[in-house]
């Protein structure tokens, strides 16, 4: 069936955007899926129609211009375990990034809330992915997939890294021991929180973490060209799914 349909609708980074890769951030349309997973879910993990996971990603596979069996995703655990890849898998492997310098392999990082962040260096023919929740940015997941990609002759100063749609600032409240753990490791981090309307909260800004550079020189992390608000349609999310 994917064969006969046109390319899925996503959202592109001008950072990513070159002749020798393909990248896109893909939303829940054009999708087989119905009721709570309508209708892009890719999720092989969820308890969706397992058909129609397949279906869904070889759509996205064919959108990306690759084999549906080398759209690699890992089985992710909120964790910084990076693995570099050099064909398919037949079980997913537990960790929240991927590195490549394979042609013909796709990989990808789902995500609802957390981010999801794709890099290239295109001069090295070095791609990579990762899932970062907000333990993945609290421990640097970001540096782990550079350094990964190093490893397979990537530069640092080379490569481009685009954070995906994830949850806002004005949607992530947080309790006081989620403050104090981070500011415990480095009093700066309290940028990232500002008071919330509730007595000892927070909202946390996990985009601006994830983006933060000072512990990654040389690597500056754009956003996609469009940012989904949490609350629509367009967004699988628990946040976006929760009665307000």
């Amino acid at each position: 069936m994917s064969g006969d349909l046109p390319a899925l609708p996503c959202l592109k980074a001008a950072a990513l955007t070159h002749e020798s890769i393909s990248h896109g951030f893909f939303t829940r349309a054009g999708g087989v899926s119905t009721g709570l997973y309508a209708t892009l879910n890719g999720g092989v993990g969820s308890e969706d129609d397992p058909a129609h996971v397949r279906e869904n990603r070889a759509r996205m596979a064919r959108t990306l211009g690759v084999l549906p069996e080398n759209l690699l995703v890992p089985f992710q655990v909120h964790s910084i375990d990076v693995l570099s890849v050099s064909e398919p898998f037949s079980e997913r492997p537990r960790a929240d990034g991927l590195v490549t310098a394979t042609r013909g392999l796709a990989l990808g990082a789902t995500g609802a809330d957390c981010g999801m962040v794709l890099f290239a260096d295109v001069q090295a023919g070095v791609i990579g992915a990762c899932h970062s929740g907000w333990k993945g940015a609290f421990d640097d997941i970001i540096g782990a997939v550079v350094t990964a990609m190093g490893a397979l002759g990537a530069q640092r100063h080379n490569i481009s890294a685009v954070l995906g749609p994830c949850i806002q600032q004005t949607s992530y409240e947080v309790g006081p021991e989620f403050f104090t753990r981070f500011i415990e490791r480095d009093a700066a981090l309290a940028a990232f929180f500002v008071p919330s309307a509730r007595s000892d909260h927070y909202r946390f800004d996990l985009p601006g973490l994830i983006g933060l550079g000072h512990s990654r020189p040389g690597l500056v992390i754009s956003k996609a060209s469009v940012s989904i608000p949490m609350r629509t349609p367009t967004a699988f999310s628990p946040t976006g799914a929760a009665p307000t």
